[in-house]
């Protein structure tokens, strides 16, 4: 239960909301009780059993008294205006109650509603935010389909299961509170037996309620699991369909989806058994008082009324549903608090990229970039170590050698997607530890061997990240990255949609667009990451000639294998096992029994 505390932050922010709540849900209790005192009158003048009060008493904070002046004036509206009289304004009096009770515990609700609803906003916002921060290393570890279903699934869970039970948890206590004082005045021998007899049934519940818990916690890990498996699935039907792998995803999901299915099973049954325990554990409860109260109103002198024990037991009963509503809630959050400990588990991940105290915002590359002795590694796999290169300001330096040679890995240091395990990185002599996230890596022009666009339109991926960008300046763009020949044959042009990940564009022009949103950007350092690799010979032919015309006096790390772009870079470093092992213009290691010579052999063979 303690993870309910991590929502009081968010609930600070509306406690006007509560406490207009939890006044009407007072106002809604006090019509209550007084709405029951008034059916005692009602019944005694239906039986004809009446006793007159003709003699004004006494006043005093007791329950005799209080009962003694209403029986009084009861009393005088009968003499004055006789019985069928008063039985209409009591039936009319009854019904004023319990309108004006339901009145108020319908605006309690209304006024809350905001405060549950932009409860759960936050956290779906907090969430999204922390997702978009934590670093790239996070989601080598973790599931896509499970983040997503601790987004999606885990907030809705915990809007049901949980803001629905804290409504309870702001009305039902303070109801159980006031019927307990009232039991406390009329009989305090009978309330504590009261009071001894539901702890012992709140030891079962609490019992019951923690194998709830365990089992919804293994439950949203399960569906975490099969959305994963759902989103993968999508991602790669082509693969599954050409490898006719319908039947062993099919078994897969059958089988999760199974394990999942048995374990809402033993959900439900736990929650479902709430009710019904409750009301049964309250009803033994009842009768024991029935019983004990019975054989106090039966024996003479023991200071017990019938009519006292009638409203006794009516005040009990209405008792009883707040506390079926407590016990109800506590399972449902047992079960949402599964789901808030999942959210808690992304909430609090480390992360790792962070600035330091004091960073300092740098916006230009005066001089260069500098890796000294730089060693990196994911997890305990090393995949660089010492790494040592400069790249001057307005030089290209294209990165060579086999797959898992640390192309990749080198220059996503950069921009710090990952941080350096030792050595050390400085641009401009400054450490990059030392600079702002932000303005660092809008130093960069990113173009990927795996383009990811987005599901909107050609022109907003274009200027995706961008502000205030005007039209001329995308198509200056598109132009320059040989896109707007076909962006202009698309049904709507710039404003077309491209569906999931651009599906509705060839890999080529997916590619081009991605060139486009780089140039665009106007970068310090372009960043090409087989960025021609997708492209057929027409279209690499001619993002060659848009480079050509596009990098002369700009920095820029290209990775590639093909020779054609290769020739484009000032300084070619051969990497092999996480380390450099020549560097070179291309005209040198072309020469002799080089590593950049034998690498090329082999890609022609």
């Amino acid at each position: 239960m303690k993870k309910l505390l991590k929502l009081i932050p968010l609930i600070r922010h509306y406690r006007k909301y509560v406490f207009l709540n939890v006044l009407c849900n007072s106002i809604s209790i006090l019509f209550s009780l007084v709405s029951i005192t008034l059916l005692i009158p009602f019944l005694q003048l239906l039986f004809n059993q009446v006793s007159l009060q003709t003699v004004r008493p006494a006043w005093s904070f007791t329950a005799g008294s209080v009962s003694a002046w209403y029986q009084y004036y009861f009393s005088q509206l009968i003499v004055k205006e006789g019985k069928f009289h008063a039985l209409l304004i009591i039936s009319i009096l009854v019904v004023c109650m319990f309108f004006l009770k339901n009145l108020s515990r319908y605006l309690a609700l209304y006024l809350v509603a905001p405060m549950r609803n932009y409860v759960i906003r936050d956290l779906r916002n907090n969430l999204y935010n922390k997702v978009l921060i934590l670093p790239l290393a996070y989601f080598t570890e973790q599931r896509k389909g499970d983040i997503i279903s601790r987004i999606s699934h885990d907030v809705l869970e915990v809007e049901w299961s949980v803001m629905n039970s804290l409504m309870i948890l702001f009305r039902d206590p303070l109801a159980i509170m006031l019927f307990l004082a009232v039991l406390f005045l009329v009989n305090p021998l009978l309330t504590l037996i009261t009071l001894v007899l539901l702890p012992l049934t709140g030891l079962l519940i609490n019992y019951i309620g923690k194998m709830l818990n365990r089992y919804s916690r293994k439950g949203q890990d399960k569906l975490g699991m099969l959305v994963s498996m759902v989103e993968e699935s999508i991602h790669g039907i082509k693969i599954i369909k050409a490898f006719n792998a319908f039947s062993y995803m099919r078994g897969g999901f059958t089988r999760l989806n199974g394990e999942y299915t048995r374990l809402m099973n033993k959900v439900f049954r736990r929650r479902d058994l709430s009710n019904p325990l409750t009301e049964f554990l309250a009803i033994m409860v009842m009768v024991a008082l029935i019983w004990y109260g019975g054989r106090m109103v039966l024996q003479e002198g023991r200071g017990m009324h019938a009519d006292v024990f009638l409203f006794y037991l009516a005040v009990f009963s209405q008792l009883i549903p707040p506390a079926k509503n407590l016990i109800t809630a506590y399972y449902y959050i047992e079960k949402g608090l599964a789901s808030l400990g999942r959210i808690e588990e992304v909430m609090e991940a480390e992360e790792v990229i962070v600035e330091c105290d004091g960073a300092v915002s740098v916006k230009d590359l005066k001089e260069c970039i500098s890796y000294k002795d730089v060693g990196f590694s994911y997890g305990s796999k090393a995949v660089l170590e010492g790494i040592n290169l400069d790249i001057r300001k307005g030089e290209v330096v294209a990165l060579v050698g086999p797959s898992g040679a640390g192309k990749s890995s080198l220059v996503d240091l950069l921009p710090r997607f990952y941080d350096i395990r030792s050595g050390s990185l400085t641009i401009d002599g400054r450490e990059i530890r030392e600079l702002r996230i932000d303005p660092l890596r809008a130093m960069f022009g990113i173009v990927s061997q795996e383009t990811m666009l987005f599901n909107d339109t050609i022109f907003n991926n274009i200027v995706f990240g961008k502000m205030h960008v005007q039209p001329d300046d995308v198509t200056k763009a598109a132009h320059t990255a040989y896109a707007h020949e076909f962006i202009m044959r698309t049904p709507s042009g710039y404003q077309t949609v491209i569906g999931d990940r651009g599906i509705r564009l060839s890999g080529g022009e997916r590619q081009r667009l991605s060139l486009a949103r780089a140039l665009l950007r106007d970068p310090q350092v372009y960043i090409l990451d087989e960025a021609t690799s997708a492209l057929d010979n027409e279209s690499e032919n001619l993002i060659q000639e848009a480079l050509k015309k596009v990098l002369p006096g700009r920095t820029a790390i290209i990775i590639a294998h093909r020779i054609s772009t290769i020739r484009l870079a000032d300084t070619i470093v051969v990497l092999k096992d996480g380390r450099i092992v020549e560097k070179g213009s291309f005209e040198n290691l072309s020469k002799g029994d080089t590593s950049f010579v034998k690498l090329f052999h082999q890609q022609l063979q």
